[in-house]
């Protein structure tokens, strides 16, 4: 009897770039481009996303919302020195679960999308299935 798979296969439990590319390229004018070498998520010309290595991505935030994650999940966020001055947050593929990264890649597409995207798709900026 087949088993029905629920999307990406998972490694060992945790989440992959192919989970990640997913969730990117189900919010609205998406585009995946190279960006340093690896997958890159757009809007509008505007990177909200992007792979560092099969482990790790990098997502725009806000400084005080980059604070507060974390101080609040040291497991799943980090920051180094690259990017200590820039608006963006490391999120760690192995600890982060399906929702949280879903949620991030919503905001950090929010804030890269143009008012007039976010205007049309105000109730959910997740195509609808």
């Amino acid at each position: 009897m087949a088993t029905k798979r629920a999307g990406p296969a998972k490694r060992n439990g945790r989440l992959t770039v192919d989970d990640v590319r997913e969730l990117a390229l189900a919010l609205p004018s998406t585009e995946e481009r190279p960006s340093y070498g690896t997958p890159g998520f757009r809007v509008g010309d505007k990177l909200f996303a992007r792979v560092l290595d099969e482990d790790s991505i990098v997502i725009k935030v806000d400084f005080d919302h980059r604070e507060a994650l974390l101080q609040s999940k040291p497991d799943v966020f980090r920051v180094t020195p690259h990017y200590q001055d820039w608006p963006m947050v490391i999120v760690q593929l192995t600890t982060v679960d399906r929702p949280l990264l879903q949620s991030l890649l919503k905001e950090a597409w929010l804030r890269c999308a143009s008012q007039r995207l976010r205007a049309q798709h105000s109730a959910s900026p997740y195509k609808q299935r």
